[in-house]
């Protein structure tokens, strides 16, 4: 199985970016995490803060065998129309996470445009979320 775990804006900031929301955790212990336990797994890991670019990676998905994706879109789920319509256009399944609940923060991010074209969606669960993801993908 090969799945793609494609993080946008700021997300290569964590560890360091706002820890009292995100947590103190680096995303390359957390993928390391998810390696050690989905050995199985063929995973590929895409990091931009630039929407054209998880755009044009979402698209090469189609035809690259890929089983599925995780994508946290940071806050381009809130504004990003284009990134909705790409994931709905493409046929590989992909799984929304926000690290943080979304609908417990500010009110503009309330609204997650990406959550229709998702299979589905884990929020608030930090880290843990990338995992689950990747277990409904499994299943």
């Amino acid at each position: 199985m090969k799945v793609a775990i494609i993080n946008g804006p700021n997300l290569n900031l964590l560890g360091k970016r706002e820890p009292e929301v995100y947590g103190k955790q680096h995303f390359v212990d957390i993928l390391n995490q998810i390696k050690t336990d989905f050995t199985k797994v063929d995973l590929h890991y895409f990091q931009s803060n630039i929407e054209g670019e998880l755009i044009d990676y979402l698209q090469g998905l189609e035809g690259a065998n890929f089983s599925g994706a995780i994508l946290n879109a940071g806050g381009y789920s809130h504004t990003s129309i284009a990134l909705a319509d790409c994931v709905k256009a493409i046929s590989t399944p992909v799984i929304g996470v926000h690290m943080s609940n979304i609908y417990a923060r500010e009110e503009e991010r309330h609204t997650d445009l990406l959550s229709a074209a998702c299979k589905g969606g884990i929020y608030g669960l930090g880290a843990k979320g990338y995992e689950m993801a990747l277990r409904s993908l499994l299943d």
